[in-house]
């Protein structure tokens, strides 16, 4: 999907993503884009012009990295030279001055305010003392990794009502940094060169041929070319990866990831091999999707990249197509040459995805022994809830075990390669409650592998979702999309009634789960009180450190998954730790603001966000650090008086699919949000009042809240506020600020 998607265990799950981006609870919510949106560039301490930096240029390094670097980055562990610190994107640093021993003695050395409420999931790129990193939209700084100063801050200004293409809220997940540049992906599907001494812009790009693609993905650099891919498959687009020159932004090639209108030539000649597996359908009106929005992994003795594709558009494939078939390359690993573009082999991990299950998360390379063989292989887990090993040259199945609960199908058949699904969990007659959700048993949030352990490093989540047709196909065999808009295929009245079936939705958990990749088992496991928490990091100090939705820092041993270190920060994280050493001093760091696909299925009852906002901060630690963050102050999540309700309970229906199928995404399942994007049953009387002119009038689009006008009518405007009002007299008269 495009990022990670819909997804919901009844909870607070809020089913879907982006309607809204930032309805304010008041019209005094609306600012001057406090987000780190906005201004064209905004230093410590004093507004600057774009790219300009706070001292000298002289004094900080280039950033001089190139392939010989990176490709033997172990020689100098202390550098997190790429989006996984080396190109097998293991996650594993060498750093062992913070061990299981001494990581007691852990505490806070610096933390940089990053001027942003939204989520941040980027991996920070470290060379030679400075830290590159980005926040949202695209914004990105470079820091100064000994004391935290910024050094300049680069904006690319995307226009605030783009937020309503995100599926998954307005991220960006990290840069490359090579040869004395840094290379950035915006929000709106522009490319940036930019010097590393400056944040000066060197060449810029279009990667997208307009809305609603998006683009949240860190580019992959490899032999000179920096590859990117892009999202937006709930939207109806077309999935491709797309890889240009590193010194002057020329497109090399492109790789489409689905075929487009058979009647026309194909762009690639693998889409030949993947028509006929579309069939009875119009797949390419909806773009058929397959977005390559995250994951890629590059090989150095193969000289091959490996791109994990998306779900499909609209995700259910009886309407995508009808017939049958596969649907080619979807929910696949790509093996490409990186050179030309080129396919190598692919595996489809999900054939005729029905559930959005992407392949998008992150892949690794590692050599394992299996069966008493050196095997160099790829390792997977993507939403399916199946880890997969394959063999790196020739995409051989070696083993497939599920890690997490898999109602949909019983095992993957090692002989065909296929999952053998579940006939009585298909929802092309009845609805069904099905596992994992659209979230998936893992979403974006990396894992790492610790050779030393030989054990996989994954957060889990146990969610499930309900899938049932769309009621227009059901009666009419026919499936109207809405422009620039999720088109799932699903039915929303239905989701939102099993939702409300389940009565007091119970809590459900996250886990981190230490997976053995040979023998296909977990080794051992940690239960969080909440899902979709933060990525991994593993070091040879024989420890794992990972952060949380309800805002925690955690440290284990890496062999036995004991707790030896942990801090309340109070900030959700999403973001995977990094670790580097300046001056002999091992640091370890972290993006803290909870969001991505949180701001949807998130649980409010858990979620830092809701008990205490999301200021999101850079925060970075080491053996020994004094400093102390803030203490934050509970949130105050009263249900302020509404007015008698007078609307009839045929209009209040009418509102409450509506806001499921268009307000949900951000605001939440029933009208509950996580904490992120505001609570709209907290409405002041203001924002009540000026409703239509939110969301219809776009009053609000600088800060990501467009105008709906053109799938909302008036009518259908003041169904829904009638519905936001019952469920806040609902929850006022229980007492229950959130569910």
């Amino acid at each position: 999907m495009a990022q990670s998607s819909v997804s919901i265990w009844p909870r607070a799950l809020s089913v879907a993503v982006c309607a809204a981006l930032v309805v304010g609870v008041g019209i005094a919510a609306v600012k001057s884009r406090g987000d780190g949106h906005g201004a064209s560039s905004v230093a410590v301490g004093e507004p600057l012009p774009n790219g300009q930096s706070t001292e000298k240029s002289a004094s900080r390094p280039a950033a001089d990295i190139d392939a010989a670097r990176l490709a033997n980055a172990d020689s100098e562990p202390g550098n997190w030279l790429g989006h996984g610190r080396t190109y097998d994107e293991q996650r594993f640093s060498p750093l062992d001055q913070i061990n299981d021993k001494n990581v007691g003695q852990l505490g806070l050395d610096w933390a940089l305010d990053t001027d942003t409420t939204r989520g941040l999931e980027a991996s920070p790129i470290v060379v030679d003392g400075v830290m590159y990193v980005t926040l949202t939209w695209g914004v990105t700084i470079a820091v100064d990794a000994r004391s935290g100063k910024e050094l300049w801050r680069f904006d690319p200004e995307v226009p605030g009502e783009w937020g309503r293409y995100g599926c998954c809220d307005v991220v960006n997940r990290g840069a490359a940094v090579w040869k004395g540049r840094v290379y950035v992906a915006s929000f709106d599907g522009h490319l940036f060169a930019l010097d590393a001494k400056d944040g000066s812009v060197v060449w810029k790009v279009n990667t997208v041929p307009g809305a609603p693609y998006t683009s949240t993905g860190a580019p992959r650099i490899v032999n000179d070319k920096v590859i990117i891919g892009n999202g937006g498959a709930e939207y109806g687009v077309r999935g491709y990866v797309t890889a240009y020159d590193t010194e002057t932004g020329k497109q090399v090639w492109r790789f489409y990831t689905v075929p487009g209108d058979p009647s026309l030539p194909v762009e690639n000649p693998e889409l030949t091999k993947a028509i006929p597996t579309w069939k009875g359908g119009e797949w390419w009106k909806l773009g058929g999707g397959g977005t390559a929005w995250d994951s890629m992994v590059y090989d150095v003795k193969s000289n091959t990249i490996f791109i994990g594709t998306g779900n499909g558009s609209p995700w259910t494939r009886e309407i995508r197509s009808p017939g049958g078939g596969d649907n080619l390359y979807l929910s696949s690993v790509v093996a490409l040459d990186p050179d030309t573009g080129k396919m190598k082999w692919y595996y489809q991990e999900t054939p005729g995805d029905n559930w959005d299950y992407t392949s998008t998360q992150p892949l690794m390379i590692a050599d394992l022994e299996i069966d008493g063989k050196q095997r160099h292989v790829l390792m997977h887990a993507p939403k399916n809830g199946f880890f997969y090993v394959l063999d790196v040259e020739t995409g051989e199945l070696i083993s497939a075990n599920n890690y997490a609960i898999t109602t949909w199908a019983t095992h993957v058949d090692l002989k065909t390669g296929r999952p053998v699904e579940n006939p009585e969990l298909a929802y092309d007659k009845t609805g069904q409650w099905v596992q994992p959700s659209a979230n998936g048993a893992h979403n974006w949030h990396p894992m790492a592998y610790n050779p030393k352990t030989g054990l996989v490093y994954i957060p889990v989540q146990e969610l499930p979702l309900f899938y049932s047709l769309s009621q227009e196909w059901k009666t009419k065999h026919h499936y109207t999309p809405e422009k620039n808009w999720w088109n799932l295929g699903l039915s929303y009245a239905d989701l939102v009634d099993a939702v409300k079936a389940l009565g007091d939705v119970p809590p459900s958990n996250g886990y981190l789960r230490a997976w053995d990749p040979v023998a296909g088992k977990v080794k051992w496991e940690v239960t969080y009180p909440a899902p979709l928490n933060g990525g991994v990091l593993t070091t040879a100090g024989n420890l794992v450190f990972q952060g949380t939705a309800d805002g925690h820092l955690y440290a284990y041993k890496a062999d036995t998954g004991e707790k030896v270190w942990s801090k309340d920060i109070q900030t959700g994280v999403v973001a995977p730790p990094v670790t580097y050493e300046v001056d002999g001093v091992q640091y370890v760091a972290v993006l803290a603001g909870w969001g991505g696909v949180n701001i949807t299925s998130g649980d409010a009852r858990t979620s830092a966000a809701a008990k205490y906002g999301n200021q999101g901060k850079l925060l970075v630690y080491k053996i020994g650090g004094t400093a102390e963050l803030q203490k934050l102050a509970l949130r105050d999540q009263t249900i302020p008086a509404w007015p008698a309700l007078t609307a009839d309970d045929a209009t209040i229906r009418k509102g409450e699919v509506s806001f499921q199928q268009h307000c949900a995404f951000c605001h939440g399942t029933l009208a509950v949000s996580p904490g992120v994007i505001p609570d709209l049953r907290r409405s002041n009387e203001n924002t009540r009042a000026h409703f239509q002119d939110i969301v219809r009038g776009g009053m609000l689009r600088d800060n990501g809240m467009a105008s709906f006008a053109d799938l909302i009518s008036e009518e259908e405007a003041d169904a829904i506020l009638s519905y936001i009002q019952k469920r806040a007299i609902e929850d006022r008269a229980r007492q229950a600020p959130v569910r």
